[in-house]
């Protein structure tokens, strides 16, 4: 067996084109050194050249190679149509690079196969034109894309069957909950006063949290439809959405005094329903979680290399920096329902909707202090 070592050939219709004792150093160290294989081929398809790594990736030897046509490593059914493009790149011969898209299928000696990277590159020498093929052994590679499909696939799957859970579940809780819910409040206009005071507490319990359980079942069903039942984007002007939101929370504004400023927004592609729920979450928390002054919300903008940053801004009572997560999970709540009534779903349906959109979405804030909020879409968002 010839040792891989020893120095690479070069022949023309299958003799050598120069000795190895005529081939540079440098030449064959590069050659040897390079750790993808490398086959030269002559204009009539014949391998001219083979390095070491071939002899590894393929199990030929360099001599049993030289000679052959390059087919040898080509798996029969393909063979045909190799010959076909082969002929056809002598014709009008350019290089090709590694990564433009070329990948074939090798076969080894023993018969076995791997996928691979190709790159072509034509030589003109004075004894004709000489191709060479550099080939990469990308087995490792379509694993791993496979394993990122494959789990991707499975994500997909899983946050769908979770959707689908979340709404059918809400759907179906909504009937037997209507149901407790008007009976309840029949016994409460029937009955109160008429039973002693611990059964109208019952009563009263009863009624608070069937209503209590009915937000609580809508704003579950708000959240599950954000990936699913949300519209298509579109050039939305951020402005109109603006003053619709606010237009949805005048009564709100009003009662707690609030005055609400906004810098000229852009116009983004954007699902415009959704985001106009997501500047009015943001705002109703910040009238909701007020201090002792009248609340004073300023909605802000910054264009910043590929997105657009927003942020709302406050004067309410804050929130510690280590909570700063935790709000944005669903049903995470950091004061009683009776302090400052809700769910604790709204947060988590904005970064919901922010990540449609492929953006991100924080807070700043320390207690006493005022908060932050900031989120970003970028300048061509698409659906995520």
């Amino acid at each position: 067996m010839k040792n891989p070592q020893s120095s690479p050939v070069i022949a023309g219709q299958g003799e050598p084109l120069q000795s190895a004792e005529d081939t540079s150093d440098t030449f064959r160290q590069l050659l040897e050194a390079a750790p993808d294989a490398i086959v030269v081929v002559d204009s009539t398809g014949l391998i001219v050249l083979a390095n070491s790594m071939t002899e590894k990736n393929f199990g030929y030897r360099q001599d049993e190679l030289v000679g052959q046509p390059i087919e040898i490593l080509v798996p029969e059914r393909f063979q045909h149509m190799h010959v076909s493009h082969r002929d056809g790149f002598f014709t009008k011969p350019s290089t090709r690079p590694m990564g433009s898209g070329i990948e074939l299928t090798a076969q080894r000696k023993d018969g076995s196969e791997f996928p691979a990277e190709i790159s072509i590159s034509p030589l003109q020498t004075d004894k004709g034109l000489l191709v060479t093929a550099v080939v990469r052994d990308i087995t490792e590679r379509k694993q791993a894309q496979r394993q990122l499909q494959q789990h991707a696939a499975e994500l997909e799957r899983s946050n769908a069957e979770l959707e689908q859970f979340a709404y059918v579940a809400s759907h179906d809780l909504q009937e037997p909950l209507r149901i407790v819910a008007s009976y309840s409040q029949l016994l409460a206009r029937r009955y109160q006063d008429k039973l002693d005071s611990d059964a109208n507490e019952f009563i009263d319990f009863i009624v608070d949290g069937a209503s209590r359980m009915q937000i609580l079942i809508n704003d579950l069903l708000s959240y599950s439809r954000v990936g699913t039942r949300g519209q298509g984007f579109e050039p939305t002007d951020f402005n109109k959405v603006i003053e619709s939101a606010l237009q949805n929370l005048e009564l709100s504004l009003e009662d707690k005094a609030a005055t609400v400023t906004h810098d000229n927004m852009p116009t983004l592609m954007a699902d415009r329903v959704q985001v106009m729920q997501l500047f009015q979450n943001l705002i109703s928390n910040a009238i909701k979680f007020h201090g002792n002054a009248p609340p004073q919300i300023h909605l802000g903008v910054e264009k910043q290399a590929d997105e657009f940053v927003f942020q709302v801004r406050d004067n309410g009572i804050g929130i510690d920096p280590q909570y700063a997560e935790r709000i944005f999970l669903v049903f995470q709540r950091l004061h009683g329902k009776r302090e400052y009534p809700g769910t604790g779903i709204g947060l988590a349906i904005c970064k919901k909707i922010v990540e449609r959109h492929g953006g991100r979405i924080w807070v700043e804030s320390a207690p006493g202090e005022g908060s932050t909020f900031f989120f970003t879409i970028p300048l061509n968002a698409q659906e995520m």
